[in-house]
């Protein structure tokens, strides 16, 4: 996990008691949005209370979307809702054609390949739905930038009618309709929804029938595509996402819930009431990894399944792929990180450039998440394969990709994507070309700093019941409303316990007295870098727990740093270390002479290795956070000359004990230049 910048959210607690007061919001609930910035009233009252659902034909051309539409139906023409192949996309096919079937409607669907046809319309499909017979085309979730397959499509006799919700480009295509909330003269209030979103507005405009009543019908698919895409759930996608569950919910009480979504809660091994997280982390990744791994139609049968049986081998066959995507992913990742730290050149540029040859197409997008995650800088990872590299990247706030593709755009054979996530297209023997041009790009700006945003401090003490009610009424969490984080600070560890087959730690620590227990997850008692007795900052999570009618609150750490640790040193630390890796340079005063390097050398030795990282290094040699510089040329030092031997970032020692001169050492030399 990459070092981040912990900051603490401000918060004027005398306007945050006036809002409590004035809005009958729980005083710790109302904290909580202030500190989030949210202290307009009518601001709050809107997301906490609001059940109004947007006119569906204030977003352009839904009028003649409709018009269109009810044309086909009621002349009998066939329909193709055209759909893609991400969990948005497969809600949005699955609730467009429930819907056009329940009317009636002469309608099919089609989805395209990830890997044969990749996102969104092309002509060889076009070619397929005409041979079909199909006269009136619906998008979802795409659409927007084919101007010229839909033009294609018009040449072949046949309408088009966009729905989508990315962003369009300077010229529209010229279809019946382009139904998108971010087109440049739409006057809809809000624009955030996901492609089931838009999909959703647009049967509330067919049907002319309350929002409220469709959504008892079609809110689960609609409430999971909107999660799975992680769109902001403030606005309508907070009512569409709020209600969703509950009905979810009430259908698991009264044992009537869609078979596709029963079978795959099951699956998963849900049990009980779900909430956003529940969608999020368990039903969402199946359905992305039947496209992942294959084909997307086995998502858009489970969904539009009617009998258990069926739902229930298909969601075994969706988990099975997922599960083969999960492992695809580790080895790509466990690929991409040794090409990484292998290569210096790579590794220490602002932007991480990494390819292999014939990396799965569908997973590389998470494995560059990975990648991020771990190396805290954007990164993008690409695919080879004979002539051509497809890559896939993501990117930290304070960074677009989209604007730094841009910037690349001359020697990019395609590219698209938003600020965070982007997709490209380059010749493959461009690909080295193109890591420098998008560096080149980076390095005229300020280098970002990834961020961990803590919502309060919180006193251990204060652990309750209560404080968990208060945070869950701001659910559901996701995009911009993220679940709380709260800092435990200055904790002195008592006691750290193996659980769960060693895989996990439970860590019991107090201040003034006062004792918790939160788990930290994937963590083994090998990789904590941290002992009893020493004192620490925890960025935790609360969750309740139910056991035999007894609610407990449950803490999970997310993050862990030294105590009171000065985080600007530390990242600088480490950024000077990657400038003078690339370009020689140091900070003025960084030393790494002789008697460094020895004292390094003897700690490591006392240890018999080491594998905590160059921060915790220096808190137990004594050295404050500037000398992880320092620390790190020192050890690649030791290494280059085979005093250490460096593993996945462990350091152990040698069986012989050699001499060595340090001046043998480049790195010790280029260090010493300056």
């Amino acid at each position: 996990m990459s070092r981040k910048k912990w900051v603490v959210s401000p918060c004027d607690k005398d306007r945050a008691a006036a809002i409590a007061e004035n809005c009958g919001v729980e005083p710790f609930a109302a904290y909580l949005l202030c500190a989030r910035g949210m202290t307009d009233e009518f601001e709050i009252e809107s997301f906490l209370y609001d059940t109004d659902l947007i006119d569906p034909f204030t977003l352009p051309d839904m009028e003649k979307a409709c018009e269109r539409i009810h044309k086909a139906i009621d002349n009998g023409e066939r329909i193709t809702v055209f759909g893609d192949y991400d969990a948005d996309g497969v809600t949005s096919t699955a609730l467009l054609y429930s819907y056009l079937h329940s009317c009636g409607a002469q309608v099919d669907s089609y989805i395209p390949d990830r890997a044969d046809e990749g996102y969104g319309m092309n002509n060889r499909a076009i070619d397929t739905l005409k041979a079909r017979g199909t006269q009136l085309i619906v998008t979802v979730d795409n659409g927007v930038s084919a101007i010229d397959e839909i033009e294609y499509a018009k040449s072949l006799g046949m309408d088009v009618v966009v729905t989508d919700h990315h962003r369009a480009g300077d010229v529209l295509p010229d279809a019946i309709a382009v139904v998108d909330p971010h087109r440049e003269d739409s006057l809809c209030e809000f624009s955030e929804w996901a492609g089931v979103g838009v999909a959703f507005k647009l049967v509330c405009a067919l049907s002319d029938a309350d929002g409220y009543e469709l959504l008892e019908e079609y809110g689960d698919i609609v409430a999971l595509g909107t999660i799975a895409d992680i769109v902001s759930l403030t606005g309508e996608n907070r009512i569409i996402v709020r209600s969703g569950i509950a009905y979810i919910n009430c259908a698991i009480d009264e044992g009537n819930l869609r078979p596709g979504l029963d079978a795959i809660l099951k699956e998963s091994g849900s049990e009980g009431s779900i909430d956003a997280s529940s969608l999020a982390f368990r039903v969402a990744p199946r359905i992305n990894a039947a496209g992942r791994m294959g084909s997307a139609y086995r998502a858009l049968k489970l969904l539009l399944s009617q009998n258990i049986d069926e739902a229930t081998e298909i969601a075994h066959e969706i988990s099975e792929a997922n599960a083969q995507r999960q492992a695809i992913e580790g080895d790509i990742t466990k690929e991409a990180i040794n090409i990484i730290e292998k290569n210096p050149d790579i590794k220490n540029r602002r932007v991480i450039v990494v390819s292999g040859q014939d990396w799965h197409q569908g997973v590389i997008g998470i494995v560059a998440s990975r990648l991020v995650e771990r190396y805290g800088k954007p990164c993008i990872v690409i695919s080879q394969s004979d002539d051509v590299a497809k890559g896939s990247g993501r990117s930290i706030d304070g960074f677009s990709l989209y604007d730094a593709l841009s910037y690349c755009s001359d020697m990019l054979v395609q590219y698209g994507g938003h600020i965070l996530a982007a997709g490209l297209t380059v010749e493959a023997e461009r690909v080295d070309e193109f890591r420098e041009m998008i560096n080149e790009y980076a390095e005229g700006l300020a280098q970002p700093v990834p961020q961990l945003v803590i919502d309060c401090k919180l006193n251990p003490a204060n652990i309750s019941l209560e404080v968990l009610d208060a945070v869950n009424s701001l659910q559901p969490f996701g995009a911009d409303n993220p679940q709380p984080l709260f800092g435990f600070y200055n904790m002195e560890i008592t006691e750290i316990q193996s659980v769960g087959k060693g895989k996990h730690l439970r860590i019991i620590a107090r201040r003034n007295n006062y004792s918790v227990t939160a788990m930290l997850f994937s963590t083994t008692p090998e990789e904590f870098p941290f002992m009893v007795s020493d004192k620490v900052d925890m960025a935790v999570k609360l969750y309740a727990n139910e056991y035999k009618g007894t609610v407990k609150v449950n803490i999970q750490v997310k993050d862990i740093r030294p105590a009171g640790a000065d985080d600007d040193k530390v990242i600088a630390a480490f950024r000077a270390y990657e400038e003078f890796c690339y370009s020689g340079r140091l900070p003025q005063g960084a030393v790494v002479d002789r008697d460094f390097c020895g004292r390094v050398y003897k700690f490591i030795k006392s240890y018999n290795g080491w594998s905590f990282g160059e921060e915790t290094l220096c808190i137990r040699m004594g050295l404050s956070e500037e000398y992880i510089l320092n620390c790190k040329i020192a050890l690649d030092v030791l290494t280059e000359l085979e005093l250490v031997m460096c593993k996945e970032g462990k350091y152990t020692l040698p069986g012989d004990n050699r001499k060595v001169s340090l001046e043998d050492s480049e790195i010790f030399k280029k260090a010493n230049k300056m």
